[in-house]
């Protein structure tokens, strides 16, 4: 297994491949300084702790944490079995939802069950670890990633479905789109066996470009457990902006078929085609495929139709 990235030079290792392995990369090197790491005490709390900020701003997420560590008697008291025997209505009564404390005893169980350990954690490879914690409920692929690089700080973590590093290699090289998780591990490649720090510095690159997750996230000088809450409420949204996008376009494509036809009945009737040129018009304002497709607008293409 790759050393730790707190282990003593392994951070100046990893900088000076960076640097060689690609120039553009090093211009960001050049500008920003080094990564910092959080320390958590255990896995177990590290984890605990990315459940309970999930889908939260950083403030209400704090609050609702400091109660959940005041309720397990303190950072030492998080253990699997102090919070197996929280119930449901204690966590409500701190602000952890229902489904929330599902995932916090599906947690604690895969521990009391020996599934899952601190110690097995810790020396689990990337791949089995990430297969590991992705069978726990509300832990998805991006929470693995952030927990490997920010509390195992693990050296080679690429998170391709985190929006800010696809955002910043996009920045980086240029690209006329926004590159699909897919397409990251071949983009990024270069950066092995160090696209942990990588990532650090596109974060940093998007925080100068001006997106608002990456300024507050960092802005607190290698904060990174901020960075991890602020990603959280984004890593929804490489799976849901392409899918819409793709639906307008369809709309657009549809819309232009649509107006086509629509013109071929000027040699039917005069009056028809004044109505089906306006139908076109609105068509390719609008751009939607869901809205054209409304009951209402279909009854109304039947009737130019007839």
């Amino acid at each position: 297994m790759a050393r730790s990235l707190t282990c003593e030079g392994e951070l100046e290792n990893a900088i000076r491949h960076l640097r060689n392995a690609d120039p553009l990369l090093a211009s960001l090197i050049d500008i920003y300084p080094p990564p910092t790491f959080d320390t958590f005490p255990t896995p177990f709390l590290a984890l605990s702790r990315s459940i309970l900020y999930q889908q939260l701003a950083f403030k209400a997420g704090t609050s609702i944490y400091t109660r959940f560590i005041s309720l397990c008697g303190g950072e030492a008291g998080v253990l699997p079995e102090t919070v197996l025997a929280l119930t449901p209505q204690q966590l409500r009564q701190i602000g952890v939802s229902g489904r929330k404390a599902s995932y916090l005893h599906d947690l604690a169980r895969k521990y009391q069950n020996g599934i899952l350990s601190d110690s097995a954690i810790v020396n689990m490879d990337d791949k089995s670890l990430f297969t590991m914690l992705t069978m726990v409920n509300g832990i998805g692929s991006w929470s693995v990633h952030m927990f490997m690089i920010f509390s195992l700080h693990r050296p080679d973590v690429l998170p391709i479905n985190d929006l800010q590093v696809r955002k910043g290699v996009q920045l980086l090289y240029n690209l006329p789109e926004l590159p699909r998780p897919s397409q990251m591990d071949q983009l990024c490649e270069k950066w092995r066996p160090y696209r942990s720090v990588a990532s650090w510095y596109l974060w940093r690159f998007n925080e100068v470009k001006g997106s608002p997750s990456s300024a507050v996230a960092l802005a607190t000088s290698g904060n990174l457990t901020e960075h991890q809450q602020e990603g959280q409420q984004h890593q929804q949204e490489p799976q849901l902006i392409d899918p819409i996008n793709s639906i307008l376009n369809l709309g657009c494509s549809f819309a232009s078929l649509i107006s086509s036809c629509i013109v071929n009945l000027i040699w039917v009737d005069v009056v028809l085609c004044a109505y089906a040129s306006e139908l076109a018009m609105w068509l390719v304002v609008q751009g939607s495929l869901a809205r054209f497709l409304r009951p209402w607008n279909c009854k109304m293409l039947m009737y130019i139709e007839l």
